[in-house]
């Protein structure tokens, strides 16, 4: 019975995250065409019209956008836009930590985490994980600006969260490995290693 178990355990764990991923493709392929296909529908000759339009002309959006973006104009007027939806109420809870995910996603040495740290927790040996996000604490408000304290992020495990402290430096011991490799190791729980034995 535990054989079973473990194998089934085994083929689950090996299809959901494949599963997942598909479901996530479809279910932006299928939204894209839904709403932008019908409006070409209502534009395009339906002779013209082809299922996968509106997906592409999603993508053929996305692509000029990210032109647009590169255009400093643009990105003053949307920085302009941006602190305006920092500043709703209800918007900025979703909008801030949406943005702040997906711009780590997209560009991770962009995003602010600058070193990839071991904290250490008091006089204990324990060590957690994290990501230097302020080497420099000048301007921040009196009690948390020390010029001897580095702002750092520690990810939890299996969920996007986390929390940010402030440390002395004298806690923090660099840790030579890539952004994206420690940021995978963290949000698994270290099962993305090679070896989990001790």
């Amino acid at each position: 019975m535990k054989y079973i178990t473990r194998t089934f355990l085994t083929g689950l764990v090996t299809i959901i995250p494949v599963a997942a991923t598909f479901y996530l493709l479809v279910w932006l392929v299928v939204a894209a065409e839904s709403v932008l296909g019908e409006a070409l529908r209502s534009v395009f000759p339906e002779k013209l019209y082809w299922p996968g339009l509106g997906m592409a002309f999603f993508a053929v959006i996305v692509f000029l956008i990210g032109l647009l973006m590169r255009a400093l104009v643009v990105r003053k007027l949307f920085s302009w836009g941006e602190a305006l939806l920092y500043r709703l109420p209800i918007v900025k809870t979703v909008y801030g930590p949406l943005r702040d995910f997906f711009s780590f996603l997209a560009e991770p040495k962009m995003s602010g985490l600058q070193q990839v740290v071991s904290v250490k927790l008091g006089g204990t040996d324990m060590k957690l994980m994290g990501f230097v996000t302020r080497g420099d604490l000048t301007g921040l408000p009196g009690g948390i600006n020390d010029a001897d304290t580095v702002a750092v992020y520690l990810p939890f495990s299996y969920q996007i969260g986390g929390y940010m402290v402030i440390v002395p430096r004298s806690s923090v011991q660099p840790v030579d490995m890539s952004l994206e490799d420690a940021m995978r190791l963290t949000l698994t729980a270290g099962l993305s290693m090679k070896s989990n034995r001790i």
